[in-house]
């Protein structure tokens, strides 16, 4: 890893220039989401939802992983419940980041709280889902959908 590091500074390569580099996602959950959710994912009471142990629920089943890739390209407005506390807020869209970044970090957050990361999410997951834009509220809209089809923790 350092040498790739070494041979990427020496060469002017961008540093994310390979995937074992992309696929850290716990380096990537820490500089874009712990800010809110915490390092251990674990949220903020009344301010932000917790990921860990919720991610790898909502995602066991289709229409779950595509509501969990549409939150973080799309961001999610309104109010939520996770694991019977009321959450209202703004999430922002990640959708700046590449597609492996995000499958990166999902792996990384399906996994926690101690588990290794998850592989449900890849890259062509995320672009395949990158292909509708949706806003905030709507993305809150489906998982209003959602939840009535299966209870989220």
């Amino acid at each position: 890893m350092k040498k790739r590091l070494l041979l990427a500074a020496l060469f002017g390569l961008p540093i994310y220039a390979g995937p074992a580099m992309a696929a850290d996602g716990a380096a990537l959950f820490q500089s874009n989401c712990s800010v809110c959710h915490q390092a251990s994912g674990q949220g903020l009471p009344g301010q932000f939802p917790p990921l860990a142990g919720r991610i790898d629920k909502i995602a066991a089943t289709p229409d779950g992983r595509k509501y969990v890739i549409a939150v973080a390209l799309n961001g999610l407005m309104g109010s939520i419940t996770a694991q019977g506390n009321d959450y209202a807020g703004f999430m922002p869209s990640f959708k700046t980041l590449p597609d492996d970044q995000i499958a990166a970090i999902l792996n990384h957050v399906a996994g926690l709280p101690a588990g290794p990361d998850a592989t449900l999410f890849t890259p062509a997951d995320i672009a395949a889902e990158r292909a509708e834009a949706l806003t905030p509220t709507t993305v809150a809209e489906k998982r209003k959908a959602l939840d009535a089809q299966h209870p989220l923790p």
